[in-house]
């Protein structure tokens, strides 16, 4: 049943990262003809904007070490197709295939940017600014993920003016937009009412941020709801809640994208998927793992045990 709220956005765009950030953990390889289907699945279940892989060194991220023969197979899709570039090398990769947006990853914390990009946050943002440079000189859209801004495995709590800081040093480099990480999900509804507080007091436009919340706690739904409360209408979310972070043990899964499409439909926020043909999307790709969704939804809509 509809009920709208007020205060909400009349339309949501969902930023789905289910081939990418979702696979990137997995401890099989998923054959790359799977993910290109995949892939295919979630742009024809009505996602206009669906992560397509990483440019990654294979030796970090196994899982998406073709990204060369991925790319390729999907790239005429009438959707966008973001792949994540870590550096220079990352971005000639993808600018040689025809991807037309990009995005970086940066930490707002010195402990995950050390295990994750094996530097200082300063170094890994001089690392970015040349990438960005070259990307937008190329008409690429840039997206620069954020990760660790609620909270850091070793770190503890994250400082909202450290997160901000590192927030504006990203779009003063050219990045078009943000993607909040809560990476761990520890954040809860407040906390993400006070960085999207500070961003916009620090005059970062609202329209230029997204938000990418784990369900660590439960937490995600009620942290997206806060969220665009606050007028964010960008929001990452992963098919059938697949994923976590190799560089983070304790990440768990991505906010579910059919839980995050079932509640917005509720609101009357409208979103443009089909939750049907993206349900069956997540329970064919729970049988290519081997495992059943961890959606609440998916497994409501499609009988599966509880």
């Amino acid at each position: 049943m509809r009920v709208p709220a007020e205060g909400l956005p009349a339309r949501v765009r969902i930023y789905e990262v289910g081939a990418r950030d979702g696979l990137q953990n997995e401890k099989e390889t998923v054959p790359t003809e799977v993910k290109a289907e995949f892939v295919r699945r979630l742009a024809a279940a009505g996602l206009s904007t669906v992560e397509a892989t990483s440019f990654v060194h294979p030796k970090w991220v196994p899982q998406l070490a073709d990204a060369e023969q991925l790319f390729p197979m999907v790239r005429d899709l009438p959707v966008e197709l973001p792949v994540l570039v870590p550096n220079e090398r990352g971005l000639d990769r993808a600018l040689a295939l025809g991807a037309r947006t990009v995005a970086l990853f940066a930490s707002a914390t010195e402990s995950f940017a050390r295990a994750n990009l094996n530097r200082t946050v300063a170094e890994s943002l001089a690392m970015f600014e040349p990438v960005a440079a070259r990307a937008k000189a190329e008409g690429l859209h840039v997206r620069a993920y954020v990760s660790m801004v609620f909270g850091d495995p070793w770190e503890g709590p994250v400082a909202v003016p450290q997160a901000v800081e590192v927030c504006r040093a990203l779009l003063g480099m050219g990045a078009d937009e943000l993607s909040l990480g809560d990476t761990i999900g520890v954040a809860t509804a407040g906390h993400v009412r006070a960085v999207l507080t500070a961003l916009r007091e620090a005059g970062v436009a609202t329209e230029a941020i997204g938000v990418h919340f784990h369900d660590t706690y439960g937490q995600a739904l009620a942290n997206t709801l806060a969220a665009l409360q606050l007028g964010v209408t960008t929001v990452d979310a992963s098919a059938g809640g697949l994923g976590g972070c190799p560089y983070a043990k304790s990440a768990t899964g991505n906010l579910a994208t059919e839980d995050l499409v079932w509640m917005l439909q509720g609101l009357g926020v409208e979103t443009g998927v089909d939750l049907g043909r993206l349900t069956a999307t997540s329970v064919w790709m729970a049988e290519q793992l081997g495992r059943p969704s961890p959606s609440r939804t998916v497994r409501a809509l499609s009988h599966q045990e509880q």
